[in-house]
């Protein structure tokens, strides 16, 4: 996905912050199927080249939808009970249409993920932090295609669910799946817990490769993790007054020492 989000008006305290709705109608498998199957409801999140798809019915699945399914991908998890049908499946369909999302970054809006797709809509829900912003994609998207706005509502800069600023793609943007190998088990062997459980040499050990190999694979994850958190880092805190580490007091004293 390209486009990039103007960070540097972000910086201005006084801005709004708005969260708003909207629904898309588009060609697209997904909401083809949620057409097909009024009572179904698909929940996508990308990541990496492929999508995460949550999958839910209250109803018993017919052998249509269930073939439909497996269309999609490699189902990760199935269950069927009387609260009616769940499954989870990776597909490397790229049906998250880049041009719309390219649109949000275009007008400083930031998507939040998942896509939710229900009776023939796919809904999306960004955060903008000017309303210019949202009247300039709303009537950017009525150029081309069906759309209907659900809602748009104030919030305070607490209420941004930080946890949806920054999509998985991007975050492991540029990993290789050794460096993610690799990160993985560190995290899992609890390497980042304080005290640490573990030692590079026992990581590496559990490895076919040299502990430098294993080490390399690690570092370079994090180094490229912490690269591309860059961004949605410094959102977080340019929206906070907070000075924790009192670094701009100590800058401001040494300009005035200066």
């Amino acid at each position: 996905m390209t486009g990039t989000i103007n960070f540097e008006r972000l910086h201005v305290v006084s801005m709004g912050l708005y969260e708003t709705s909207i629904r898309v109608k588009h060609e697209c498998p997904y909401r083809e199927i949620s057409e097909r199957y009024p009572d179904l409801t698909i929940r996508e999140w990308p990541l990496n080249d492929c999508q995460v798809l949550e999958i839910s019915s209250e109803t018993t699945p017919t052998g249509e939808l269930l073939d439909d399914i497996d269309q999609l991908g490699t189902v990760l998890h199935e269950s069927k009970d009387s609260d009616g049908y769940h499954v989870v499946t990776q597909s490397c369909l790229c049906s998250l249409e880049e041009s719309i999302i390219d649109r949000f970054e275009k007008h400083s809006c930031l998507y939040q993920s998942p896509t939710i797709y229900r009776q023939g809509w796919e809904h999306y829900t960004v955060i903008a932090f000017d309303g210019e912003d949202i009247r300039a994609l709303l009537g950017d998207l009525r150029s081309d295609r069906e759309i209907e706005l659900l809602s748009k509502a104030s919030i305070s800069e607490t209420q941004i669910p930080h946890s949806m600023l920054a999509p998985a793609n991007q975050l492991f943007e540029n990993i290789t799946d050794r460096q993610l190998a690799a990160l993985q088990l560190a995290l899992e062997r609890g390497y980042y817990e304080q005290p640490r459980k573990t030692s590079l040499r026992d990581l590496a050990d559990q490895t076919a490769v040299a502990r430098s190999t294993y080490e390399e694979h690690l570092r370079k994850a994090e180094n490229k993790l912490l690269t591309n958190a860059g961004q949605f880092l410094r959102l977080v805190t340019a929206i906070s007054e907070a000075d924790p580490l009192q670094v701009d007091t100590l800058r401001r004293a040494d300009q005035t020492a200066d």
